[in-house]
Formats: structure tokens, C-alpha cells, sequence
């Protein structure tokens, strides 16, 4: 019982280390917060009342946040807290977007809020990130990237439908492989184990392999990665009954979300005239990452 306590202490203590490591969620004091310095005071205000414009004449919301890393943290847990903190977009409309860039981590996410999920999907976010902003933070223009890209998401959401994209696959960045390899490695053991059983070793490690893949691409638009991914699926589903059990290991166990409970104001800040605040919008998780 003392063992059992003290590796449960043990584990609070870890995780609130981890907690009070997560960078701070800036507070919301306009449409465009810049953490770095890398968009002039010109920039700041040109881009602030393009989508202060856009909320006039739309209604949705969209807000533009570079900080310098979300170190320890995934670009995606920092920006869903970005989003749960601003809440931007309309009440129970929920209209708003996020356009969050992590300079140094050479990341950025669009995070979408529920209400405008059927227009910025998932794949369409990416097509923006991919096509439209990074060429452009490649080559150090990172106001007309950001530029660039919130006018591509102000017309999307106004129902202009994206260029048909090039016959040629988009096989992404494969360094987005690697965050998702805890994943795949969870759901190969976890999930093959299930569609082993039903349906047998290599139907099932295939099953397996497919779902990897098919949740890969559509959660990151590469084929490139989704192919790695399913790949990789298969073949740890395939050979993980191959390995002898621990006698010591437990088939009871659960597992839980990484997830933190917490809750963060939006805060009333000033924006660029004072008045800005988000209008109390959910977030859902919608939207995409991409690197550059």
C-alpha cells in the first residue's frame, strides 16, 4: 500500500511539474498578438483591421497569435488552450478561427471553431497552411504569409471554394511523422490487438494498418505520412503477439487523456481600439498543423 501511495504521489508531483511548465496562454489584446516582434507596428495594424472588416461584415471572428515555442507542449494542446482561453467567435454560433505560429518551432495551426468546421475542414486548413503560408515563411515573409493566409480563410468562410489543387499528391512534410508515432504505436497495440482477435492476425493487422492510415491523411492531409503511418500499423499489430507477456503486466488496466482539467479566462483585454474580446465561441479540436 505505502509503494502504491507513493507512486501515485509521485505521479502528481510529475504532472504538475509538467502543468507549470506549459507556456502561459498570452492574454487577448487584439486581433493580432505577437509574442516576437516579427510583424511590424504597421503589419499589426493593417492585419487587425482587415478582420476587424471582416467580424463587421460576417459576423465570425479570426485572431492571429506567434509566439516564440509551445515547448513542452504540441503546437496542437497549446493552440485548443489558446482557443478555450480567447473563445473567440460568436456564442453558440461558434464562427471564430485561430491562426496560431510558433516562430522558433517552425510550427503553425489553424485551430476552427465548431460553427465553421463545414467550411474550414480539416483538409482545407492544411491546403491553406501547405499552398498558401508556408512557401511564404520559407522564404522569411512572415507578415505576407500570415497575410496571405487570412485571406484565404476570410474567402473560405465566405464560400469561396479553394483552386482545385495539382494532379500531383501532396505528400506534406514526412516530419510530421513524428509526433504521431506514440499514437500509432498505442493504436497498433491496442486497437490490433481488438481486430486480431476478430478477425484474425493478418486481417486484422491489415484492418489495422487501414485505420492508422485513413485517420493519418485526414487528420494531416499528407499521403506521405498516412502511408508511413499505416504501414507502420500493420506491422506492429502484426508481430505484437509474437512477444511473450510480462507476467507482471495487468489486462485491467485503463487509459486515460493527457488532457488537464483546468479552465482559463478569456480575459476582457483592450484590442486594437479597446473593445475587442472574443465572443464566446467553442473549439472542438477542428482544424490543422503544418511545419515550414
Amino acid at each position: 500500500m505505502r509503494a502504491v501511495k507513493a507512486f501515485l504521489f509521485a505521479l502528481t508531483l510529475i504532472w504538475a511539474f509538467a502543468a507549470a511548465a506549459d507556456v502561459a496562454v498570452p492574454q487577448l489584446t487584439g486581433r493580432v498578438v505577437d509574442r516576437t516582434g516579427t510583424l511590424s507596428g504597421s503589419d499589426v495594424a493593417a492585419l487587425s483591421q482587415k478582420l476587424s472588416d471582416f467580424e463587421t461584415r460576417k459576423g465570425s471572428q479570426i485572431a492571429v497569435l506567434i509566439v516564440p515555442t509551445t515547448d513542452p507542449e504540441t503546437i496542437e494542446q497549446f493552440s485548443i488552450r489558446v482557443a478555450e482561453a480567447w473563445k473567440v467567435g460568436r456564442k453558440k454560433i461558434d464562427d471564430g478561427a485561430i491562426l496560431v505560429v510558433a516562430k522558433n518551432d517552425r510550427h503553425l495551426r489553424i485551430e476552427v471553431g465548431y460553427g465553421l468546421e463545414g467550411a474550414l475542414t480539416d483538409v482545407t486548413s492544411r491546403r491553406i497552411i501547405d499552398e498558401v503560408i508556408t512557401p511564404k515563411f520559407r522564404e522569411g515573409d512572415f507578415a505576407g504569409g500570415i497575410s496571405a493566409g487570412v485571406d484565404r480563410m476570410m474567402r473560405v468562410i465566405d464560400g469561396e471554394p479553394l483552386p482545385v489543387p495539382s494532379r500531383s499528391v501532396n505528400f506534406g512534410n514526412l516530419g510530421d511523422i513524428g509526433p504521431i508515432l506514440p499514437v500509432t504505436l498505442f493504436a497498433s497495440l491496442i486497437i490490433g490487438g481488438f481486430l486480431r482477435a476478430l478477425l484474425g492476425r493478418l486481417l486484422g493487422s491489415v484492418a489495422t494498418g487501414s485505420l492508422i492510415g485513413i485517420l493519418a491523411l485526414m487528420f494531416l492531409g499528407s499521403a506521405a505520412v498516412a502511408l508511413i503511418a499505416g504501414v507502420i500499423g500493420f506491422l506492429l499489430a502484426f508481430i505484437a503477439d509474437l512477444f511473450p507477456q510480462s507476467t507482471g503486466s495487468s489486462r485491467g488496466g485503463s487509459w486515460s487523456s493527457g488532457s488537464s482539467g483546468g479552465s482559463w479566462s478569456s480575459g476582457s483585454s483592450s484590442s486594437d481600439s479597446g473593445s475587442f474580446s472574443g465572443g464566446g465561441g467553442s473549439f472542438g479540436g477542428g482544424g490543422a498543423s503544418g511545419s515550414w
